[in-house]
């Protein structure tokens, strides 16, 4: 087995984590189907679904936690073949697992003891995820977002190449979700790779630099948030002449549409490039506005037969 872990961001080798034909099935019934997904290293990839569609037992078939056919490797090879596999993938499955009794700091002891780790990393960790003051309380009294924390501390110990997070943001207070963001986010800047999975699409729209979709166990959908953008946007403008915009923006490939009352929204081209057009031209514009869809609307529309069902 090797006995090195995979190269992070200390190198800038953009290694992955990818997994084919991922498929399990329960009386009969697929609930992951032939599933293909790649996990780049240095962004933030959210893995959507709404609750059943399957995310958790694809993650679990990734681990090696649940028995199923396909294939994962990490970073070039399958985890049972890394020597250490704390230090290629950390993951967070529902916050802190430990008994109830435990302080966080015992029990991270505890887990980096099993791990070959120093008990050095027990405080940076708790000091990364901001729990110092909370390291030596009981795993019991710990909130739901100290415990996602915790997790997510456990998770680090080893200081991974690859972090899976499941439904991390549930029952989260505003406050612990832009904490969250903030963190995953600098875990990727690091270099690392990071899988997200959630149900919770408007704040995987702030978090993710990358989203695959699943629905009813498949691979619907995969895009990046700025393509996302970039391929629906569309412009709304007001103007008195609004409708001498419609032959320049229809040079440009651009699709015009008239709304009424001096409004219309166009397709294809840029507010700057609206923008300069109406200058050309002399056409006062008295708005001017740039909207890109949501990922709500993204995902419903690739997952429409699932939103029918559900």
């Amino acid at each position: 087995m090797p006995d090195r872990a995979p190269t992070s961001a200390r190198t800038g080798t953009p290694d992955a984590v990818h997994a084919e034909g991922l498929t399990w099935q329960y009386k009969g019934k697929r609930i992951v189907d032939d599933v293909h997904l790649h996990v780049p290293a240095g962004v933030v990839t959210g893995f959507l679904g709404a609750n059943g569609a399957g995310k958790t037992t694809t993650l679990r078939l990734m681990l090696g936690l649940t028995a199923g056919r396909g294939t994962t490797t990490y970073f070039g090879r399958p985890l049972a073949e890394w020597r250490d596999p704390a230090k290629v993938v950390g993951v967070v499955m529902g916050g802190v697992a430990g008994h109830p009794q435990h302080t966080l700091t015992a029990h991270l002891r505890m887990v980096a003891a099993g791990a070959g780790i120093p008990d050095g990393r027990v405080p940076e960790v708790i000091e990364r995820v901001g729990l110092t003051a909370t390291a030596g309380k009981r795993l019991e009294t710990l909130s739901l977002g100290m415990a996602q924390r915790a997790g997510i501390a456990q998770a680090l110990l080893a200081d991974p190449a690859a972090l899976f997070l499941d439904e991390p943001a549930n029952g989260l207070d505003p406050h612990s979700i832009r904490w969250l963001r903030d963190t995953l986010r600098q875990l990727a800047s690091e270099g690392k790779a990071v899988l997200v999975s959630s149900h919770l699409l408007a704040e995987m729209q702030h978090l993710a630099d990358r989203v695959i979709v699943l629905a009813r166990g498949r691979v619907v959908a995969e895009t990046s948030i700025e393509d996302l953008a970039r391929r629906g946007a569309h412009v709304n403008v007001q103007s008195p002449l609004v409708g001498e915009l419609a032959a320049p923006v229809r040079e440009l490939d651009g699709t015009f549409q008239l709304l009424g009352d001096g409004r219309a929204t166009i397709r294809g081209v840029t507010r700057f490039q609206v923008g300069d057009l109406a200058a050309q031209r002399g056409i006062p514009l008295h708005w001017l506005d740039e909207q890109a869809p949501s990922l709500e609307d993204y995902y419903l529309s690739v997952a429409e037969e699932e939103f029918r069902i559900s």
